[in-house]
């Protein structure tokens, strides 16, 4: 899947180097396929997370969406000009986008950020789903997988969703984008909250930061560690009730933030999932079950948070439980079904 995912972006990057669009960074691998578990018993999808910074002559600022309606925490990325001219040369004989927009266009035939994934100033998801997909399925026949694959396009607003098939298999290929946040690991991302969610919000995402948690226990870990297929098995029942996947996912990493690494050898299972499970009934009867990232001091060092995250007040992942008297008793049958 990396390699494919690096494939294409070679191949793009080549291709928008003289423009003025985004620039495709490194992609990251992130959730449960890349930390080791799956919920899905069928097609397996693999999610990425390809980073976007601001091409030349262009700024991205990050604006928090103060909107207490909308669940979570939410950014919109404005998209500013910026001049590139030296301070005594401002105005004159040099050209940058702030000054001379007309003129870079005419000589460049290349429009600006602004012109083309921005809707009022701000970079618009739709609009840069749209565009990736036109550049990937253009160029899919460039790449050396192209002749022992076949490529669909499956739609999608707020990512860009591959499947690729051969004579015997398949796998699917979500593709999101995010804008770092302060050289951390946390990230604002293209993906889905909602069908409210307008198309220049960019909801905050700590799936880098998650997905390093889980490489950080895989080195920390006994070699016979039962903690991924103890995640794996719930997950798996829990996905065929509709349940919060990863209301699991944080009571597991929560566990393994607390009990000794040594106590997750796989003589040691079923406790682990007695623990697991008396942990997940007990978060259910309070309505009351904290992120595990947000706020979260004793994280390892390489996990790095921006400065905002780590003060925060861990948000309540039960919160609508609280408020929903019936999706309350929906989980809590869900539970004792499990």
């Amino acid at each position: 899947t990396m390699a494919l995912i690096d494939n294409f972006l070679t191949v793009l990057r080549r291709a928008l180097s003289r423009t003025f669009y985004p620039v495709l960074q490194q992609a990251i691998g992130i959730g449960s396929a890349f930390e080791g578990w799956t919920a899905r018993e069928e097609e397996v999808v693999y999610q990425v997370l390809v980073v976007l910074t601001p091409p030349l002559g262009h700024l991205f600022h990050l604006e928090r969406d103060t909107d207490q309606q909308k669940p979570g925490r939410n950014f919109r990325v404005r998209v500013e000009l910026e001049c590139r001219c030296p301070t005594e040369y401002q105005g004159m004989n040099m050209l940058c986008f702030q000054h001379h927009p007309d003129v870079i266009r005419r000589m460049t035939q290349q429009p600006n950020l602004l012109d083309t994934l921005c809707t009022d100033s701000y970079l618009d998801v739709k609009k840069t789903v749209h565009w990736f997909s036109t550049l990937v399925g253009a160029s899919w026949q460039r790449l050396p997988q192209s002749r022992s694959w076949h490529l669909v396009l499956l739609p999608s607003k707020r990512s860009c969703n591959l499947r690729l098939t051969n004579s015997q298999e398949s796998f699917q290929v979500k593709v999101l984008f995010g804008v770092r946040r302060l050289a951390s690991d946390i990230f604002i991302s293209s993906r889905y909250r909602g069908p409210r969610t307008p198309s220049t919000m960019w909801p905050e995402s700590y799936a880098v930061a998650e997905t390093k948690f889980f490489r950080h226990m895989a080195r920390e870990a006994p070699q016979d560690s039962s903690h991924l297929k103890c995640l794996q098995l719930l997950a798996r029942v829990l996905a065929r009730k509709d349940f919060s996947i990863h209301s699991i996912k944080t009571v597991v990493m929560r566990l393994l933030h607390t009990v000794p690494v040594s106590q997750w050898q796989r003589r040691h299972f079923l406790l682990q999932l007695s623990d697991a499970l008396e942990q997940l009934r007990v978060s259910l009867e309070e309505k009351h079950l904290e992120h595990f990232i947000v706020g979260n001091q004793k994280l390892p060092e390489e996990i790095r948070l921006p400065p905002d995250v780590l003060r925060a007040r861990p948000p309540n992942l039960f919160h609508g439980l609280a408020q929903d008297p019936t999706a309350h008793s929906q989980a809590m049958q869900a539970y004792l079904d499990l």
